[in-house]
């Protein structure tokens, strides 16, 4: 794993900015049954979606977690497809809530846990499983953000990430903060990269980028 530079720290990678939202966001549900917002917008997360369906490895029945699920929109979109093995874990207790009533309100089987992965002693069932598939949308970019040793952070989400990857899994994660051969370099020493899902691009001083990187990474077993 390469060194590689750090992003200024930010608001948006402290868990009190995210129960804050989250507590609003459940009370609007509440009280108009509006889900909330989806983290990077529903393009980048139907992108993945229509990557799942139309691949030959992924079934109905894999087991999927979403980590940093938040309100769960990611799940609530392959449940609507079919897939019936669906899990969501997040740090943030009312992110858990609020996704939880989502599923519930749609008579939807996704089984839901508060789970911090970098807490010291954790207790959990559904972090104490692997799975499938496991995927990120954000969670990644949010740590990179956080005001205390963000570094170490990222490198011990990595590892958890590979535990909680089965043998010949993928890990799904799409970033708007971190490049596609940044990604590859972070996670190089436990994952692989198995494709790389197009996303729209921009042109600016005569070079390309990406508003946001979305790849799939298959697990390396020694």
């Amino acid at each position: 794993m390469e060194e590689v530079d750090e992003f200024l720290s930010s608001k948006l990678g402290t868990k009190e900015h995210w129960e804050s939202t989250y507590e609003l966001e459940l009370s609007n549900f509440t009280s108009h049954g509006d889900i909330g917002d989806v983290w990077f917008g529903e393009d980048s997360m139907q992108r993945v979606v229509n990557w799942i369906l139309e691949s030959d490895v992924v079934k109905e029945n894999s087991s999927i977690l979403d980590i940093g699920c938040g309100n769960g929109a990611f799940l609530l979109c392959l449940a609507s497809e079919g897939f019936d093995n669906l899990f969501g874990i997040d740090y943030c207790g009312t992110a858990i809530k609020l996704a939880e009533a989502i599923a519930n309100s749609k008579k939807l089987d996704i089984k839901y846990e508060t789970v911090d992965l970098l807490a010291e002693h954790k207790k959990s069932e559904l972090a104490g499983r692997k799975y499938d598939i496991t995927h990120d949308k954000g969670t990644y970019d949010t740590i990179s953000l956080s005001p205390e040793d963000a570094e170490t952070k990222r490198q011990q989400y990595i590892k958890e990430v590979y535990n909680l990857t089965k043998d010949q899994g993928l890990f799904i994660i799409t970033s708007c903060n971190w490049t596609e051969e940044e990604l590859i370099s972070h996670v190089s020493d436990y994952f692989s990269v198995d494709e790389v899902i197009p996303t729209p691009t921009f042109s600016f001083g005569g070079k390309v980028g990406s508003v946001v990187t979305s790849i799939i990474f298959k697990k390396v077993v020694s």
